[in-house]
């Protein structure tokens, strides 16, 4: 991803580490069904228009996704904090929305984008029982999909699993090191992530992410 990422502007990860530190001091989900206290974000709506590689930030809006595709936060409008708007506009953010408009509308040519990017905190605690994707195995209701792995501090497990339609096992692994990634063809697979836990309970503990969704609109 590194490589791909400075092909075409050496300077796309100049500001990588003010980039990972936006991460931090981001306001707790307020939306979790589940009752958990344990994920942080911030959300932002881009979108980039057939044939043009723009891409536009769109008025701060709600996330909202249905009860199809998230049976647990589902079926309501939520309002998040935005991305902050130099985190949007930098290097780091800007090199990895373009990574993704070039090859998902190498996949899906000629279409219009409606972007959504999300940052995530997992804080994981002997409290309670930190999950990185608390719906379980899900689609996102999109057409792609790309996490991006920020940081992990002080956590074991995190794993990423792919699944069919069927929800039949299909692979797994774990984003480790920053940038390590995972793109998902959305209409064709499911994910889910393993709940973190601790190393050590006395130390900070989470695991950081970017994702990325386009939509074809």
């Amino acid at each position: 991803m590194q490589a791909w990422l400075l092909e075409d502007k050496s300077e796309a990860l100049s500001d990588w580490q003010t980039f990972a530190d936006s991460w931090n001091n981001m306001p707790l989900d307020e939306y979790m069904a589940d009752g958990g206290r344990y994920r942080r974000r911030r959300y932002a709506v881009l979108s980039s228009q057939a044939g043009s590689n723009q891409i536009t930030l769109e008025p701060h809006q709600p996330h909202y996704q249905s009860l199809d595709y998230n049976t647990l936060n589902g079926g309501v409008a939520r309002n998040f904090e935005p991305i902050l708007a130099e985190t949007i506009h930098s290097n780091s953010m800007q090199a990895t929305l373009k990574f993704c408009q070039a090859t998902f509308s190498e996949l899906m040519p000629n279409k219009s984008w409606h972007i959504e990017c999300h940052q995530f905190r997992i804080e994981a605690n002997s409290d309670e029982l930190a999950k990185p994707t608390p719906e379980g195995v899900h689609r996102d209701g999109v057409d792609f999909v790309l996490v991006m792995m920020i940081k992990r501090q002080n956590i074991s497990s995190g794993t990423t699993t792919m699944h069919d339609l069927e929800q039949n096992n299909l692979d797994s692994f774990t984003l480790t090191e920053p940038l390590d990634s995972a793109i998902v063809n959305d209409k064709r697979c499911m994910h889910g992530v393993t709940p973190i836990v601790p190393i050590d309970n006395t130390q900070p503990a989470y695991r950081d992410v970017l994702v990325i969704t386009f939509r074809a609109i």
